[in-house]
């Protein structure tokens, strides 16, 4: 049986829905970036844990991995919050944060773990990764929540949404700047470790 890579691809696009905004802080350096794999992780309402699935090519990986701490923002679709929340996914998405700072583009406060929380994000939560697993181009994080907080009553923003949002220059240099990234995770996955 050969596998329907598009079917497979659709089916789990949907499980995908939100874009976050991930930070961390290691050795004094903030960085974060955006991804479509996280989501919670505990069915125990008084302790709550998040998940993350972040690349080994970005450098807020290996920040995560070495500081233990992490914080994930939901982005906000309310009229009056929308501007923010596109600022935030292309300054977050737009670049590597080995080519600079990122973070000081945006607004924030210094959370409980003393990771940088994002001020105009629709809200987040804070964590200590309590767990990780290494999927060969990816590790799996899972954080005990130590802070949480709604910033910005409303909707949260869709990946779909925000995408139809997105100036089309940005997209073209989005999907450029992908291309290594994905190369990185097949090599990572299909071959030898870069």
């Amino acid at each position: 049986m050969t596998l329907d890579t598009d079917a497979a691809n659709r089916a789990l696009a949907g499980l995908r829905p939100f874009p976050v905004a991930i930070t961390t802080i290691n050795g004094g350096i903030a960085n974060g970036l955006m991804s479509l794999s996280a989501g919670s992780a505990s069915i125990i309402p008084e302790a709550p844990r998040a998940t993350i699935s972040l690349t080994k090519y970005n450098k807020t990986h290996d920040m995560v991995l070495e500081s233990g701490i992490f914080v994930m923002h939901m982005l906000s679709s309310e009229e009056d919050q929308i501007d923010k929340s596109l600022e935030i996914l292309m300054t977050l998405g737009g670049s590597s944060g080995r080519d600079g700072d990122k973070i000081s583009k945006l607004r924030t406060k210094t959370g409980v773990t003393g990771a940088p929380i994002l001020l105009d994000a629709h809200s987040y939560v804070e964590a200590r990764v309590s767990a990780s697993l290494d999927v060969q181009e990816s590790t799996i994080f899972v954080g005990d929540v130590v802070g949480a907080e709604i910033l910005n009553d409303g909707g949260r923003l869709r990946i779909g949404d925000a995408w139809d949002k997105l100036p089309k220059e940005w997209i073209e240099q989005y999907d450029a700047n992908h291309v290594p990234q994905l190369e990185n995770a097949r090599a990572r996955r299909f071959g030898t470790t870069v």
